[in-house]
């Protein structure tokens, strides 16, 4: 409970920051140093079609910034538009980042549906992607947050698609078991993408990923995982 109270005045911290002062500062847990968070995924983590600063690492960057003032904060991104996870293995390969990353994040899959990959390719990549991302966050599975795969359907492109969705279903099912299994924080944020026809803010102007707004909805929800990570 404890715990629960110090993360939900983190949270508050966070979103006020900018706009209220106090005259009593709030005494915050330490943080390491510099925080270094790394960002691994597809068009959904470099955030295609939208501003550098308005894509999802950022936002939660600029966002634990707010509540961590006094720690220089690193972000490194290993993401492209396109990628399958057989992409991004092959890239972290190539690249062998540090292991000293106190946050990681993943989302990856999208491209392995729309490319009509065979499914048993998932199932046997996204666990060896996960090993890999533990073992970029300092070898603890607590410092990463696995994110779900927005459905796509509910854009302009996907214009509504149910194979669409229950494909996208699919490959979250199985990341959320294999998080859930394995003891890995999860979040959901693919019933905001649901919402894209009826709230065309969220899609951004190409007509098929998420607007700036999209994200900084994902962030309400990553946010809360990501500070207790960094409190641990």
């Amino acid at each position: 409970m404890k715990k629960q109270l110090i993360i939900l005045v983190l949270i508050l911290f966070a979103f006020s920051f900018s706009t209220c002062q106090q005259d009593d500062p709030l005494v915050l847990p330490n943080l390491p140093k510099q925080v270094n968070y790394l960002a691994l995924g597809d068009s959904y983590t470099i955030g295609q079609s939208v501003c550098t600063t308005c894509r999802f690492p950022e936002q939660l960057k600029t966002s634990i910034e707010a509540t961590y003032p006094n720690n220089p904060f690193l972000l490194q991104v290993i993401a492209k538009t396109g990628w399958t996870t057989t992409n991004l293995i092959s890239e972290i390969n190539l690249l062998n980042p540090s292991t000293n990353f106190d946050l990681v994040t993943l989302l990856i899959g999208v491209n392995n549906q729309y490319q009509n990959r065979p499914f048993s390719v998932y199932e046997t990549e996204f666990p060896l992607l996960v090993n890999k991302a533990i073992a970029l966050a300092k070898g603890d599975k607590g410092n990463l947050i696995v994110v779900s795969i927005p459905d796509y359907a509910y854009t302009p492109f996907g214009q509504g698609a149910v194979n669409i969705s229950t494909g996208i279903d699919q490959y979250n099912a199985f990341a959320q078991n294999y998080c859930s299994e394995n003891g890995i924080t999860f979040v959901n944020i693919t019933d905001i993408t649901r919402m894209g026809l009826s709230q065309p803010e969220l899609v951004a102007n190409d007509g098929l990923h998420p607007s700036e707004l999209a994200y900084t909805k994902f962030v309400e929800r990553i946010l809360p995982k990501a500070i207790s990570t960094l409190v641990d």
